[in-house]
């Protein structure tokens, strides 16, 4: 009796250890949270940009980073696997230029309307000159004020964008923009870089008898800001050798801000949308020696040769230009103003053709769909798709000097894929799974309202008539 009881207490030990080491490893698999780390998507079509397209391979994501493509991959076991049979995967979407997650700044939506950009008015007493630092506040950053319950980032990232820079812009320096990546439970899980551009404006701050009130205004204002942040650049070092000799230099936050963003080599956004504004930029970014990059760009096609041999980077606006619509409909329209709506989405074409190298940036648009209609109408005038993609991804990633961690599909890198039933610019294209920083989003798209006569059949899914696919790994 005594060895029967101890031989079933042996066996019952052996359950457990054997449950705890499957739990253990079930764990593992999914991660801390309950989300598994380990993913891949095998039989699938694979565009990793980078390369040559894989016509039936397999990505392999561990811990937020791909780990393996290729057509003959091998999977690990603990990997949750997700069959892409008839499925395409591309390198996560990235739009460059969009205020994703902001809070609106004050007067915004009237700013918005009628520009694209939003414009706080001035605060405080009115400026008298650029002592005054009037529309300056580059020491903010976007990352510190992110909001993730703005729900434009799940719409964003529903149709496959994974990446974006996201930029306040109210102001001359309006601030610091940052690249996030659309998914994270806190705000600080969606940055991948806080300080990434420093965008400039020149327009001129808003509201009577301010300074500066005009172009040239602004330009010479800007001018001085970037002398006396040079200076202080200059001075400080020299004040802190000899403090006992010489003057103390006085603290100044946006010379101390640019001199850092300089220091760092920090991108600086300069606004040049037609031929003569985009001249003028490239001129000041050589003037003030800075890292530049264009963002407009729509009457690039103008002035090729200017932009190539300047070899500064171009973020076109996807926002392209028409007629207000509440615009007299009797009124006259200058031939300048139909030539240019006709020939702006020309303009990326015109910059792939000379070798520039540019990204799309939806620029106010309000949504995803509005974003690919601006692609078709820049494929239908001339951009090979080939070259909107690279827009969205790799050349995009290069551009904000991102490169080496996101916009191919590549071991090492960021595992930001979406994944499709076709060309992921078709109109009949739907998303079927995003992965952002390895988090899987598996999307469902929307069925269609019943009419009043019909009937749910019973496997319809109640939320929405998509029922999820069957993934094989730990847990289903």
């Amino acid at each position: 009796m005594s060895d029967r009881w101890n031989r079933r207490k042996i066996s019952l030990a052996a359950i457990l250890i054997c449950c705890a080491s499957f739990v253990g490893w079930t764990c593992a698999a999914r991660g801390e949270g309950g989300e598994p780390r380990y993913f891949a998507i095998k039989n699938a079509r694979i565009v990793p940009v980078s390369g040559a397209v894989i016509e039936n391979g397999t990505v392999v994501v561990a811990k937020g980073l791909i780990a393996a493509v290729g057509a003959n991959v091998t999977i690990p076991p603990e990997a949750w696997v997700i069959d892409g049979t008839g499925l395409t995967v591309y390198p996560g979407l990235i739009d460059a230029g969009t205020n994703l997650g902001l809070p609106p700044e004050e007067g915004g939506e009237q700013a918005a309307a009628a520009g694209g950009r939003r414009r706080a008015a001035p605060a405080g007493a009115i400026a008298a000159g650029p002592e005054d630092r009037p529309g300056t506040s580059p020491w903010r950053v976007a990352a510190d004020e992110l909001k993730v319950d703005d729900k434009r980032i799940e719409t964003w990232r529903s149709a496959g964008f994974t990446t974006a820079l996201t930029m306040p812009d109210s102001g001359i320096f309006p601030g610091q923009a940052t690249v996030i990546d659309l998914a994270g439970e806190r705000a600080g899980d969606y940055v991948v870089r806080a300080m990434a551009t420093v965008p400039i404006s020149l327009k001129p701050t808003d509201g009577w008898f301010t300074f500066p009130d005009s172009l040239m205004g602004t330009i010479g204002y800007v001018r001085q800001v970037f002398d006396d942040t040079r200076w202080y650049t200059v001075a400080g070092p020299i004040y802190d050798e000899h403090p006992t000799t010489r003057e103390r230099v006085p603290y100044d936050r946006t010379d101390v801000t640019l001199h850092h963003a300089l220091e760092r080599k920090e991108i600086f956004l300069l606004p040049g949308n037609n031929s003569v504004q985009i001249l003028r930029a490239l001129r000041l970014t050589s003037e003030w020696k800075i890292r530049g990059v264009l963002y407009g760009g729509q009457q690039g096609y103008a002035v090729t040769d200017a932009l190539a041999a300047s070899k500064i980077p171009v973020l076109v606006s996807l926002k392209w230009p028409t007629r207000p619509k509440d615009a007299d409909p009797q009124g006259e329209q200058t031939l300048r103003e139909l030539q240019f709506r006709d020939r702006a989405p020309g303009t990326p074409a015109a910059l792939a053709k000379a070798g520039v190298k540019f990204a799309f940036y939806s620029d106010g648009l309000a949504d995803p769909k509005e974003i690919f209609k601006s692609v078709k109408k820049a494929t239908d005038a001339g951009l090979s798709a080939d070259a909107a993609l690279r827009a969205f991804t790799v050349d995009a990633a290069d551009i904000l000097g991102l490169s080496d961690r996101m916009g191919s599909i590549a071991p090492g890198k960021i595992a930001n894929l979406v994944v499709t039933d076709g060309d992921v610019f078709g109109e009949k294209t739907k998303v079927k799974d995003v992965f952002v920083d390895g988090k899987w989003f598996e999307i469902h798209e929307e069925a269609p309202a019943a009419k009043p006569d019909e009937k749910k059949s019973d496997g319809d899914d109640e939320a929405g008539g998509a029922a999820s696919r069957e993934i094989e790994g730990v847990g289903r």
